[in-house]
């Protein structure tokens, strides 16, 4: 099978969307629109998140001991958007402030952020899988998650009369 065969299938597949941030050693904050983020463990409390090789985060995110899973909301379509560009200053925009004796960066209106200490890298593919282990929880309100579908943002929720958006 071809890899635009693949893509195509996959875009059937709806992911929530977040934004993955840290800090690298410098002190520059780093961050990139991720849909491949899910939990692999409870016990102890793991999450896995698939990197790109070509992600101008990689290496940040290959070298830093820390980093945020922001989980996003239906109002959060333009932070995703900035996110998944290159070439801007991701966050010009605001609505980041730091954790507390980390530094890292996180959304404050986040429905839910994840703070965690990388504790694997695996290669894999055209991305790096890394895994990390919860060290703190936020969370804020309710909000419908904002998904990626069919190669654009979506709220979750019901389908409007006359079918798909």
């Amino acid at each position: 099978m071809d890899s635009e065969t693949f893509r195509e299938a996959m875009a059937h597949l709806a992911a929530p969307l977040t934004v993955v941030t840290t800090r690298d050693a410098t002190g520059r904050r780093w961050g990139f629109t991720a849909s491949a983020v899910t939990s692999v463990s409870m016990d102890p409390p793991l999450v896995l998140v698939g990197l790109g090789n070509d992600s101008s985060c990689r290496e940040a995110l290959s070298s830093s001991p820390e980093f945020v899973v922001n989980v996003l909301g239906e109002h959060h379509t333009e932070v995703a958007g900035r996110f998944a560009r290159r070439g801007v200053d991701r966050f010009a925009e605001g609505g980041f402030t730091t954790w507390p004796e980390s530094g890292l960066p996180y959304l404050t209106d986040a429905t839910a952020v994840f703070r965690c200490t990388a504790v694997d890298r695996i290669p894999m593919g055209d991305h790096q899988l890394l895994i990390g282990e919860l060290t703190g929880l936020r969370t804020h309100g309710e909000a419908k998650p904002l998904l990626w579908y069919r190669r654009g943002f979506r709220a979750a929720g019901p389908t409007p009369a006359g079918g798909a958006r």
